[in-house]
């Protein structure tokens, strides 16, 4: 299965970090300052421009479309990975920080589950 738009999203990214590394190290310190968040603009501009221009066929913008659903995901999955490792690294209370947050989190899901729902309880029909 071909998997179009790859190009265009591998570029914007490699750009992103690029600029990201840039920022970092022009503010001083050795990090890479929202390249991810970069890549993103850079790619939803780039895909609207070249669309706009007729240079983005059917087939690449539904390829962009998949990348972008899949990218956000795994974007956050990776910096939630990275805030656990500061966290077990930060100390106890940076832990018990954590643990209360996910456990405020998880006790709100009954409440966000009523959010929407008509007054007998039955979820919306799409």
């Amino acid at each position: 299965m071909a998997i179009y738009g790859t190009g265009l999203l591998a570029g914007c990214l490699l750009a992103g970090l690029f600029i990201g590394e840039l920022l970092g190290r022009l503010v001083g310190i050795e990090a890479n300052i929202g390249g991810v968040g970069i890549a993103m603009i850079l790619l939803i501009v780039s895909a609207e421009r070249m669309r706009k221009a007729g240079l983005l066929p059917e087939l690449t913008q539904s390829g962009i479309i998949f990348w972008s659903a899949v990218y956000i995901p795994v974007i956050v999955a990776m910096a939630a990975s990275q805030n656990v490792w500061t966290a077990l690294s930060g100390g106890p209370a940076a832990i018990a920080a954590g643990a209360v947050a996910a456990l405020v989190c998880f006790a709100l899901v009954p409440l966000v589950d009523k959010i929407g729902r008509d007054k007998n309880g039955d979820a919306p029909t799409p």
